[in-house]
């Protein structure tokens, strides 16, 4: 026999033998994950910090912020900041320091005689 052939059948054998055992190797060891890990196992949970509210000043500051972009992006005029309107009258005067000191004597008088009876 050709001692080249014979060489040529045992390394042929040789990774036949390798990739069995590779097979077999890989049977043994656990699948590698694909994906999210999975959770660690806590003892105890770390405690969760307590959410902040927003007062309402902040949301109506970052609303009127989002309605500026949204305006600027849809390309809109932005609305104009509402200006603090004074205190409309509602179609009373005022009352005079003399009448209400009138009114003032007159209540007292009547919790007075409540008082009394």
């Amino acid at each position: 026999m050709d001692i080249r052939k014979i060489v040529a059948e045992l390394s042929g054998e040789r990774n036949r033998l390798d990739r069995a055992i590779a097979a077999l190797a890989s049977l043994s060891q656990p699948a590698t994950r694909r994906g999210r890990p999975p959770k660690s196992k806590i003892v105890s949970p770390a405690p969760r910090k307590k959410r902040q509210t927003m007062s309402a000043a902040a949301r109506k500051r970052i609303s009127a912020a989002m309605k500026q972009r949204w305006s600027k992006w849809k390309g809109k005029s932005a609305p104009k900041a509402a200006k603090a309107t004074p205190k409309k009258p509602n179609g009373r005067r005022s009352m005079s320091a003399a009448a209400r000191k009138k009114l003032s004597e007159l209540a007292k008088a009547r919790w007075a005689e409540r008082k009394k009876a």
